[in-house]
């Protein structure tokens, strides 16, 4: 009766040790290159967070190391998460790449989401917007607007993700003003408000009364626009608060529904790394806070372009298309192929600038 009895009770042991396990929340790590703020990059995000948290409750609990420099401290902070518990990271930034790729090569268990990666595994992911498409919307609203048929962009880094965008916006621009200059100045940097701002002003003194402020994680550039009375297209987040006279459109970015998937996928334990590409039509970008400027007529022209880039009869890029040396980039009757599309280190003919050497 006594063995009996003890081997109820270890049992019972053993059976609250394993409810209590089955409990324990599945720890997420978000890993940012800039502050939170209540706008840009990194807020968006955290909406992303926000929205896994409501869906999951107290299956799952958060970290988010914010600010992060690219490099050895990115790596550091990767594996601090990983060794603290993390079962699931978030690797916000492009820079992020080979240290996370490492990490998840050494860590399998764990399952990586990395911002504009290109290579994918069993537990690393990779996410993407089509924010060219939005940028080509806002491109066409610029071009119309413009009335001193100068336009500037102030662009991050020569990354294929921006210089997609980048070529999105002459296109856009070309095709409602063929007389339209647009201009460009490479900051070479996600986050520096100062130098973001000096080359607003340096685009406007060159005659820009329109900007496009791209990956920009603060209202650097709209809190220029708004000062000199200039309209601004601004990248990830509404930001009308900061400018509400000179945004002419946000092109924003929406997560949530792509990480509540995946960290159900890892909750289910049926987590897989893909290549995942949200766009227009999947509700990913989204284009939004269009100025009054902007008639009733031109409106319905971009809505009408945004009704065809969503049902697939319009491409961004397609052809003929030719790069500013003038070769032949995509031919009359094909698009840009995606691997194309996301590896582009050329510019489009009609752009007044070129990329970082």
């Amino acid at each position: 009766m006594l063995n009996i009895l003890k081997k109820l009770a270890m049992a019972a042991c053993v059976s609250l040790v394993a409810a209590t396990a089955q409990a324990e929340p599945t720890k997420l790590g978000f890993i940012y290159p800039s502050p939170t703020g209540d706008v840009g990059w990194a807020k968006q995000l955290d909406l992303a967070r926000e929205a896994v948290v409501k869906e999951f409750g107290d299956k799952v609990s958060t970290r988010v190391v914010e600010n992060v420099a690219e490099g050895p401290d990115a790596g550091r902070v990767i594996n601090q998460m990983i060794s603290d518990g993390a079962k699931f990271v978030v690797l916000g930034s492009f820079g992020y790449f080979n240290d996370g790729l490492r990490l998840a090569r050494q860590f399998p268990d764990v399952a990586f989401l990395h911002a504009s990666g290109f290579k994918q595994s069993k537990n690393f992911g990779t996410f993407t917007a089509r924010n060219y498409e939005g940028f080509y919307l806002a491109g066409m609203a610029g071009g119309m607007v413009t009335k001193s048929n100068t336009l500037g962009i102030v662009a991050a880094f020569a990354v294929p993700e921006v210089v997609a965008e980048v070529n999105a916006i002459a296109l856009a621009v070309k095709k409602v003003n063929p007389d339209a200059k647009i201009k460009i100045v490479w900051v070479n940097t996600w986050f520096d408000p100062a130098k973001e701002q000096d080359a607003a002003r340096a685009l406007i003194s060159q005659g820009a009364d329109v900007l496009f402020s791209l990956h920009q994680d603060t209202p650097s550039v709209v809190n220029v626009g708004q000062a000199q009375k200039v309209f601004v297209v601004n990248t990830n987040s509404d930001m009308t608060s900061h400018g509400p006279d000179a945004v002419l459109a946000s092109v924003t970015t929406d997560w949530a529904k792509y990480f509540v998937k995946e960290v159900g996928d890892k909750l289910a334990d049926n987590f897989n790394g893909t290549d995942f590409r949200g766009g227009i039509a999947d509700g990913t970008v989204k284009v939004v806070a269009w100025n009054k400027a902007i008639s009733a007529d031109q409106m319905a022209q971009i809505k009408q372009a945004e009704a065809d880039l969503t049902s697939g009869k319009m491409h961004v890029f397609a052809g003929p298309l030719r790069d500013q040396s003038g070769t032949e980039r995509v031919a009359e009757g094909a698009n840009l192929p995606d691997p194309d599309i996301f590896a582009m280190n050329w510019l489009v003919e009609g752009l007044d600038g070129s990329l970082p050497k």
